[in-house]
């Protein structure tokens, strides 16, 4: 997840927030989109479903969730044989906007 423009906004939560409690906030979000994740991933032997990872960068100020399974992008993608079967953009987008919000609430 990349957001665009943070001066102001890192500025605001310096002053209105610890650093701590943003970064729990990035651990909570990031460790909920790999439960979702798991959660719709297709099953059928369930490596896929335990190769999706979550590892925190940045001295916690970054969330890195993926699945390291090498088929994959099979399976989010599809293929000319086989349709679809994104479990990983639906969830990115929805735990998206619940970041943000969180974040928002933070600042006030």
């Amino acid at each position: 997840m990349e957001i665009r423009g943070t001066g102001p906004l890192i500025g605001k939560l310096k002053r209105n927030a610890n650093l701590n409690d943003v970064k729990k906030v990035v651990q909570m979000n990031g460790s909920e989109m790999q439960r979702k994740m798991q959660r719709d991933s297709p099953v059928d032997t369930g490596f896929l479903k335990r190769s999706i990872q979550y590892s925190a960068l940045d001295n916690g100020f970054t969330a890195k969730v993926s699945p390291t399974a090498h088929y994959a992008p099979y399976i989010i993608y599809g293929t000319r044989f086989m349709a679809s079967q994104d479990f990983f953009r639906p969830n990115y987008f929805a735990q998206r906007q619940k970041f943000l919000n969180d974040l928002k609430r933070l600042m006030r």
